[in-house]
This record gives structure tokens, C-alpha cells and sequence, in this order.
């Protein structure tokens, strides 16, 4: 199995599938790069090489007890675009992913990159706008009853029922979620909801895709999806009515039309 070291030491895993113009999936808090399974077939179906790898803690990498900051997580971003030299690339993230991409395009610049995605957007940042009450009420709920509370929540992830996500595919969701060490989703989510991208947004110089459900329970489009498209230069925004925060999971035939005509521009 591929993968390379970050700048502080750390292992981290990587895939590396196909031939073409590179995409590069960045995924969500406390998941890994098993999640893009329903977008990588048609990806490569339509001629990308796609690139995606575990962050720092989660997956198959290493779990180092620090290195959950933006910085550190857009470094180690660099380091797999440095290791595997590529160019051109399409960044896509999904939720706690867009603050890391966005952190990347804004301290390392858009050199190697010439489009980008934002699913279910975690930026500009939920902190200015609600305050910290939301998330150390999360903090509290999760060190008092981690299993409990995300299986609670794994339902209004994926809209389910009524979304045609089976009771099997939520469960595998919490299962990889609870791989990821409570003190890594901690860290993540602070970082996630404390660090303010406004800047950074209005940093970045490539076309943008921002797609988002308005149904989205864990990014209320009103704090994310909307202010995310209007701080970025050059924005598409695209709207899912009804659609959750797992949108890449319930949309996924819209989503991968959506994404291969942004991609291929």
C-alpha cells in the first residue's frame, strides 16, 4: 500500500488509481478515503487518474497526537501534491475537507491546481457565525456517549429514511467514524468550526464548484454553502433541495454529472 511522509514525520495512506488529468478527493471529519467509493468508478470511467488519501489520524494513517490545525493539515496536503509531482490538478472536498483545500490554495497558492469543489462546505467558518456553544455541546455529547451519539446523528447525515440509504450503509458509516480516535475528532473539529477561512476564501484565484443541500443538517447552507460561493472569486453554486450533508452518498447521480462538466470546464 502507497504512502509518503509529512513534513513533521508523520505516515500517511494514499490511493493512487487510473491515468489522466489528476482529481484529488479530500475527504470528510472523522471518515477516510473509503468514502469517494461511489465517485471513484466514475471518475475513472470518464479518464481521471484519482488521488485520495487518509488525513493525518484517520484511516490507515498514522494518528499522531498533534498536527490537527489547518496549517499542518494543508502541509501535508502539499507534501502528497509534491510527492506525486502533479499538476493541473481537481482539488474535491467534502465538508471538513473544503476548510483544508481552502487553507491550501491560500497558503500554498494554486500552482498546481486549476479547479476545486466544495461538497457540503464546512467554510467560511460556524464559530463567527453561532458561536462555540454548538460545538463544545457536541465535545460533551461525544465524550459522554461517542457510539451513542453517532449513531443518533448517522440518520440526519444521510436524510435516511427516505433517502434510500439503507440501515447497512449507515452503519458502515458509523463503524469507519468510530475507527477515528476521539481525541483526533476533537482536534478536528475545533479546528473545523473555530478556524475563520474568510481570507483564505477570498484568496483563491482558480473556478470553483460549490454544491450544497439545503436540507444539510451538520453545514446549514445559510452559514456554509451560500457565504462560501459569495466569498470565492469565481464561483458556481449549485443548490440540492433536500438534500443532507451527505450529499455524496443521496445525490450521487446528479453529483457526478455535476462534477464531471465543472471538472472537464
Amino acid at each position: 500500500m502507497p504512502y509518503f511522509d509529512t513534513p513533521d514525520g508523520n505516515r500517511q495512506f494514499y490511493k493512487d488509481l487510473g491515468e489522466g488529468p489528476p482529481v484529488v478527493l479530500v475527504h470528510a471529519w472523522s471518515l477516510s478515503s473509503a468514502m469517494w467509493e461511489y465517485q471513484l468508478p466514475v471518475l475513472l470511467g470518464a479518464g481521471y487518474r484519482c488521488v485520495a488519501m487518509d488525513r493525518r489520524g484517520h484511516g490507515r494513517s498514522d494518528q499522531p497526537a498533534t498536527g490537527y490545525d489547518l496549517d499542518t493539515l494543508a502541509d501535508d496536503l502539499a507534501a502528497l501534491l509534491d510527492r506525486l509531482d502533479l499538476r493541473d490538478v481537481r482539488l474535491v472536498a467534502h465538508s471538513m475537507g473544503t476548510c483544508e483545500i481552502t487553507r491550501y490554495l491560500a497558503r500554498h497558492g494554486s500552482g498546481r491546481v486549476s479547479r476545486a469543489v466544495y461538497l457540503g462546505a464546512m467554510t467560511p467558518g460556524l464559530s463567527a457565525a453561532v458561536g462555540p456553544g454548538p460545538v463544545e455541546e457536541t465535545l460533551a455529547a461525544l465524550h459522554a456517549d461517542r457510539p451513542g451519539w453517532f449513531r443518533e446523528a448517522a440518520p440526519a447525515y444521510f436524510a435516511a429514511p427516505g433517502s434510500g440509504v439503507s440501515q447497512a450503509l449507515v452503519d458502515d458509516g458509523v463503524t469507519t467514524i468510530l475507527t477515528t480516535p476521539l481525541e483526533v475528532q476533537t482536534a478536528c473539529l475545533r479546528t473545523t468550526f473555530g478556524t475563520d477561512l474568510t481570507a483564505d476564501l477570498a484568496a483563491v484565484d482558480v473556478p470553483a464548484l460549490v454544491v450544497h443541500g439545503d436540507a444539510d443538517a451538520s453545514a446549514p447552507i445559510e452559514l456554509t454553502g451560500r457565504p462560501t460561493a459569495k466569498l470565492l472569486p469565481d464561483a458556481r453554486f449549485v443548490l440540492y433541495p433536500g438534500a443532507p450533508h451527505g450529499l455524496y452518498v443521496t445525490e450521487r447521480e446528479r453529483l457526478a454529472r455535476d462534477l464531471l462538466g465543472f471538472l472537464a470546464g
